[in-house]
Formats: C-alpha cells, structure tokens, sequence
C-alpha cells in the first residue's frame, strides 16, 4: 500500500512507503490501553470537542502514538501548548497547541462570579472541578474550553492533513493530563491554581467587612476555635435553628453533590462508573421521589 504525502512546498505529488515511528524509551504514555481517553468529566469534554471537529481517522493514529509513548514532552503555559513527537525520522516533530490566555480583567470578572457560588468556591477551595464552571465561564462571556475557531494548532511535519497523527497524540496526552490535574485546564487560560485559589481566598475575605454592610455569613462560615476552649459545648451547634430555616438567599445544593464529595469508588456496572449510575437516583429523590416523578409523568 502507499500513501500520499506533501513535501516542504505543500505538493501532494510525492509518494511514499508507509514507515513505523521510531520506538521510544520513557515517552509520555497514556493510561488508557483501547477505548476511549479521558476519565473525568473536564478531560472527556475536551476529548468530545476534539472528536468532534477532528477528523476521526487522524485521531484514531494519534491515540495508537498516545498509547506507544511517542510522544517526549508536554509544557503547558499560559495560552499554549509545546510538544515533541517522534514520528519515523530521526528529528522529533515539534507540535504547538494555542487558545486564548485571558488577561488580568476577565480572570477578575470569573474570579468574581465564582465566589459568589459559594459550593463552586468551596469545591475548587477542596481541590475539584465543579461541572458547573463552565456556566460560570459563559455566565461572563467566555468559554472555558476552545472549539474548532478557537484552537490555533501546528506541527513541523510534512503531513498535509489536519490535524495530523502527532497533533492528535499531544491532544490525547494533553486530555490525561487534564485528568490528573484539572486546574491545568485553567492555567492553559491564563490562571494558575495557586493565583486562582489566592484570589478566591481574598475574595470571600473582602466579603466579610470593609464596606457599610458586610455581607450576611454563609451557612458554612463557622469561626475556627481550638479544640481545649470547646470542651464545654463542643457538640452543640455553632448554627442557631432560625439560621437553618431562613435559607433564602443561600444557593440550591445539587442534587448529587455527596457523590461529589466522597472518592469514586471503583465499581462498575455493564462498564458504567457506578457514579454515573447513582447520579439520576439521586435527582429523582431530590424532585420529591419515585412517586412524584411518575405524577409528573
């Protein structure tokens, strides 16, 4: 069989015998063996933009390079993405993946709209990625993740196809790596995690005095006592019951949000994450119950 390529002019006239890449020690390898990439939520939404305005063959040769370890490095930075993957020649092809880093006044704006989600602070204070950050991203006009217009991508190969099989690899990689650590998905947009968690601190801090009115303590915002000045009334509840029924102007909790909280156990039912399985009971049972859902059926 063989295949077309283009040379350094961008002719597609050049023919040549399909090759092997160059096997490599100590690559960059995702975990996933076949299937799909990505196990989180934040890093299949990316992988599903990817898939979705990619052309499937492409991504299909760039998950079996994800997989051998072809690819060397991964530096991420604010607004791009650098990469080296060893394709047949011996030269690494050099591969960068751009989006928008977003300046000092739009990162204020969803700062700001973050803290005031008080279980959205609290999540990403806890070190998770709330599924609803990406409506507090649009809630001020910016998207989270890049689509097709949004993603400037290159590699110094000679492949004329877009996006080639060494793009697609960086973008599989990349996807795992948003797995391992989901504020890496922010700091791509131009916020570290320990810039955003500061400001998410100054914020709800600002919050509490300062101005004419401060601002009415959450349900949440207990004082931090030492434990040898609480021995008389340690078990009492720092919450005053008429604190407990006034609950108007507090955020509704999500319907799933002690699944949230604890570890994900790892059970599966019919290859399903018993998580995902749980997550409809749990609704149904917050809107009042099996019986109330067949009444509005």
């Amino acid at each position: 069989m063989i295949r077309k390529k283009s040379g350094g002019s961008g002719s597609r006239g050049d023919w040549f015998e399909p090759s092997r890449p160059i096997k490599v020690e100590g690559g960059l390898r995702v975990r996933s063996k076949r299937g799909s990439i990505g196990e989180q939520w934040w890093s299949r939404r990316f992988i599903d933009i990817l898939e979705t305005v990619c052309d499937r063959g492409r991504l299909s040769r760039g998950r079996s390079y994800a997989r051998s370890g072809q690819v060397l490095d991964l530096e991420i930075a604010p607004g791009r993405v650098r990469s080296r993957v060893q394709g047949s020649r011996p030269t690494p092809y050099r591969v960068v993946v751009e989006v928008e880093a977003y300046g000092a006044d739009r990162w204020r704006d969803v700062v700001e709209a973050l803290a005031g989600q008080a279980l959205h602070r609290a999540a990403l204070l806890a070190g998770e990625m709330p599924p609803e950050i990406e409506k507090v991203f649009r809630s001020v006009g910016l998207p989270l993740f890049p689509d097709e217009a949004g993603l400037e991508m290159s590699c110094s190969c000679p492949d004329w196809g877009f996006p080639c099989k060494h793009l697609s690899a960086v973008l599989y990689v990349l996807a795992e790596s948003f797995d391992d650590d989901p504020f890496l998905v922010l700091a791509w947009r131009g916020m570290a995690r320990d810039r955003l968690l500061d400001a998410l601190r100054d914020t709800a801090l600002a919050g509490t005095g300062g101005g004419e009115e401060p601002s009415r303590p959450g349900l949440f915002d207990v004082p931090d006592v030492p434990f040898a000045e609480r021995m008389a009334d340690f078990y009492e509840t720092p919450v005053s019951p008429a604190r407990l029924r006034d609950r108007g102007d507090l955020p509704a909790s999500p319907s799933d949000l002690l699944l949230r909280a604890l570890d994900p156990p790892p059970v599966k039912a019919r290859h399903i994450p018993l998580l995902d399985l749980l997550r409809p009971a749990y609704r149904v049972l917050a809107e009042g119950g099996p019986e109330g859902a067949a009444d509005r059926d």
